[in-house]
């Protein structure tokens, strides 16, 4: 077409990108060193699983649709846009193989794939048009709530959209060029030299000039708008086929060049980011340290807080580069936020927002970061071995996840120098994050569940807690005391640790004390050793277990708190504390043969134990009793057979479920028990359950407006018209429990653990009520 033009136009293009696409390399580099090169081919299944198949989409159905078509539709529409560079040099540019002629090629013969690729290229081009057009109706007329309003969004959706129709114009003009003008070009009528440089990559001149009509294949697009165009003229044509040439050649390069500084950057991070991804069970937090090693942290910190190692996060510099990472590919979707319990509750927690609040001060202070002494990397600290990085859950500034009304933080003015800057690190707090942004979640993970490109939220949120509570001390008041508990008496109600055991009275359970070599250990955990409601839930467990002939034990006196309240709420130390000593107990049973299974009817002990004991130097088989109770059934140890009538709904504990992947378990078990009728409620069930508002501690605290988590999550769980709610979570019956009597349902709707079910159909409750 214009070789010149088409050369100028590409190195420009692609110098400015590489400018840009430098500056944010640079920044990379601010963040802390991790590494994410390890397990290489459980990364690469990974990323294609959820970034070429991207698994996750389909979530929201029509948006994962059309995102999806315009993903692969810009794939094989890449090899169009090299064609339309390549004839910028040489119009008869095919690609080589992909002329309407073909190829012949040794061994293969002749090859001739342009007219299919042509039919292809057309189909995806119009399903990528109308991918955007409907998200175009999503952003400017429905108004979905999720996404960000942004005049980007809409534009980079209308340019998507022009660089389509653009090219289906090109191959309209030139077809009709060639078809009617081209065939017996005669110089007295067109410029035959200027037509030839529009429609010589379609091949040979024609014999005989043909009438214009719509043909299915092999170009259905640019045949449907070569019939617009047939009464036109050839000059008119030719302008027509060069403004749709140069139009997408050139907004491709465009929109390229845009993607560094918005969110559409994801087109370029989002693969890296999933390829990326922590590794480590999503159950897991980074490890910190012992309580030694900590505590040393903790003083240095105090001594010379300007050069200790940064324990938490305060500023943004204490992140890793991979979190960075994350900030760069959050695409605004919108739909952590969407699931997000504490979001939609009306809680200041937004975690879309969050992540924006975050990247957006990291490029406000690019200039600082790349021109400081020393380069980017002058204030960032390598993360210490050992320190790892836990998946996790992030929220967000104020405001209702980025829409219009959303208020962001005020930014200090500081027109100082930049050598001076440097000096004056920005706290996030208060800055550039509300704190109530932190204490809102509830460490659910809905946010990482739904989040299409694994950006990780949990992990940020408990590392600005931990600075919070280890360094300024500043928690909740609300917290207090259950820290105090944990500490004193290692249960975060602060009762005497000499009664732990008392939910046992009159069961006759032996002690690892007294039965040292026992393989199966009933982890009972805090909430079933001290209240009310939940001991009925150990009750039932340990009078399956024997009832079914199971050898097991209790720690009694010698269990502690598993510390997942002190980790979660951001007390790094009291939690190390509590999991040394709970270590040291169960490794010398160990020792002696005993506590090879350790069954727990909580989640958050059963995670704790499993995934985040193992630093400590604990490594133990732990089985939900869900799990270990429909082995015993399963086996025949169990035979359920009394009735339990009535449509039971089970909820799902986040720490049991997005945490474990333990769904099916609970409700095979609630299908083995005579007369249950299992409902689900409508698209709040499984990964998308709504969480009962109990974990990160919130169990302890009160909640930021009237709009109850508990409340919200019952409701769901009403709507399916069940008489009986079931759980596998002691902390989710009391906060059920809790939404049944706000709702004045507690004496209409059971709400029952699936122990105390499956005990009832085992005919072994020790108060018979009428089940029929």
């Amino acid at each position: 077409m214009h070789p010149i033009a088409m050369l100028t136009m590409l190195v420009a293009l692609t110098a400015m990108f590489c400018w840009s696409a430098n500056r944010r390399w640079q920044l990379l580099k601010v963040g802390r060193d991790v590494n994410r090169l390890d397990r290489l081919s459980e990364r690469l299944k990974g990323t294609f699983v959820y970034a070429f198949l991207q698994k996750r989409m389909p979530y929201y159905m029509g948006a994962g649709l059309a995102h999806m078509v315009i993903f692969f539709g810009f794939l094989i529409l890449l090899l169009r846009t090299l064609m339309l560079w390549g004839r910028g040099f040489d119009p008869q540019f095919n690609m080589w193989l992909l002329g309407p002629e073909g190829v012949n090629l040794p061994l293969l013969g002749h090859v001739g794939l342009g007219h299919a690729y042509d039919f292809a290229k057309d189909i995806v081009a119009t399903i990528v048009f109308l991918g955007a057009a409907y998200f175009f109706y999503l952003r400017v007329f429905k108004g979905e709530p999720r996404m960000t309003r942004s005049a980007e969004a809409v534009g980079i959706l209308i340019v998507i959209m022009v660089m389509m129709v653009a090219d289906m114009a090109y191959d309209g003009a030139a077809h009709v060029l060639y078809q009617k003008h081209w065939a017996g070009c005669s110089p007295s009528t067109i410029d035959c030299a200027s037509v030839s440089v529009v429609v010589s990559h379609l091949g040979k001149a024609p014999t005989a000039a043909t009438e214009i009509a719509f043909h299915p294949y092999p170009a259905p697009a640019g045949s449907l708008f070569a019939v617009l165009f047939a009464g036109l003229g050839p000059e008119t044509l030719e302008i027509i086929a060069h403004v749709g040439f140069w139009t997408h050649a050139t907004l491709v390069m465009v929109f390229l060049n845009f993607l560094p500084h918005g969110k559409h950057f994801h087109v370029i991070t989002a693969i890296p980011n999933v390829l990326l991804r922590d590794l480590e069970h999503p159950g897991k937090l980074s490890f910190a340290g012992n309580a030694e090693a900590l505590g040393e942290k903790v003083m240095a910190a105090f001594d010379d807080p300007d050069n200790a190692e940064p324990i938490g996060i305060t500023q943004i510099e204490h992140f890793t580069w991979k979190d960075y990472l994350d900030f760069y590919t959050c695409t605004e979707c919108g739909r952590c936020s969407d699931n997000c319990p504490a979001h939609r509750t009306g809680k200041i927690l937004s975690p879309k927002q969050f992540t924006i609040d975050l990247r957006d001060h990291l490029y406000q202070r690019e200039e600082e970061f790349l021109n400081r002494p020393g380069g980017p990397k002058g204030l960032a600290k390598p993360k210490t071995e050992g320190e790892g990085e836990g998946e996790g859950d992030t929220s967000a500034d104020s405001g209702d996840g980025g829409d219009s009304d959303h208020h962001e933080a005020e930014q200090p003015d500081n027109p100082t120098p930049v050598a001076e800057i440097v000096s004056e690190p920005i706290e996030l707090l208060g800055n550039v994050i509300h704190e109530d942004v932190l204490w809102a979640c509830t460490t659910c993970r809905a946010c990482e569940e739904i989040c299409p490109v694994m950006i990780t939220y949990v992990d940020k949120i408990v590392d600005m807690r931990r600075n919070l509570v280890l360094i300024k001390g500043e928690f909740p008041q609300e917290m207090a005391m259950p820290f105090q508990g944990m500490e004193g008496n290692s249960n975060p109600w602060n009762l005497s640790s000499m009664d732990r055991a008392a939910w046992a009275e009159g069961l006759d359970i032996k002690t690892m004390a007294e039965h040292p070599e026992t393989e199966v250990l009933l982890w009972i955990g805090c909430a079933a050793s001290f209240d009310d409601r939940a001991k009925k839930i150990a009750r039932s467990t340990a009078k399956l277990l024997q009832a079914a002939g199971v050898d097991f034990a209790i720690l009694g006196e010698e269990e502690g708190c598993s510390g997942d309240p002190a980790r979660r709420a951001g007390n790094e130390y009291l939690f190390a504390m509590l999991a040394e000593l709970n270590v040291a107990t169960l490794n010398g049973y160990q020792e002696k043969g005993g506590a090879k299974t350790i069954v727990a009817a909580c989640p958050h002990c059963f995670n704790t134990l499993g995934n985040e004991y193992p630093d400590f130097g604990g490594n133990y088989e732990m089985v939900h009793h869900s799990d270990y109770l429909l082995k015993l059934v399963a086996e025949g140890k169990l035979t359920p057979t009394k009735r339990v009538k009535g449509k039971v709904v089970f909820h799902d504990s986040c720490y049991l479920g997005r945490y474990n992947e333990i769904y099916d378990e609970p409700r095979e078990l609630l299908r083995r028990i005579p007369g249950v009728q299992l409902v689900e409620p409508d698209d709040a069930t499984r990964q998308k359950g709504l969480c009962c508002g109990a974990g990160g501690m919130q169990m302890f605290m009160e909640e930021q407006n009237k709009d109850r988590m508990n409340v919200r999550r019952t409701l769901q769980l009403l709507d399916t018209g069940a008489d009986t709610i079931a759980t596998g979570c002691p902390f989710c019956v009391t906060m059920l429990t809790d939404g049944l009597k706000d709702q004045e349902k507690e004496d209409d709707i059971r709400q029952l653990d699936i122990a105390e079910l499956l005990e009832q159909s085992c005919d072994l409750a020790e108060s018979k009520d009428d089940d029929e």
